[in-house]
């Protein structure tokens, strides 16, 4: 699921997401470009976490199956809480 809330509360779809040492930039399908930090605790991680978001972008077209999706879908303890990929299936270890 590619999909960011933005500070404002509205749910972009991704197009490319660029990992920069600790921040990652992210640009979405409207052409805004956003630049985040890795945190567990940031704003951006604790609504994507709850699934919150006032509305989805019109300028992404995120297709209703998406946000259905996007709406059921639920962390486990240890999963989604980093920016990295996890590549072998194990939860991401804290670099910190």
């Amino acid at each position: 699921m590619k999909l960011w809330p933005s500070r404002r509360g509205i749910l972009h779809s991704v197009r490319t997401f660029e990992v920069r040492g600790s921040y990652a930039v992210i640009v979405t399908h409207c052409d805004k470009q956003m630049v985040v930090h890795d945190s567990k605790t940031s704003r951006a991680a604790r609504w994507l976490r709850n699934k919150w978001f006032q509305e989805a972008c019109p300028q992404c077209r995120i297709p209703e199956w998406k946000l259905q999706k996007y709406g059921a879908t639920h962390f486990t303890h240890g999963y989604g809480s980093l920016l990295r990929e996890v590549t072998d299936g194990s939860p991401p270890e804290e670099s910190r």
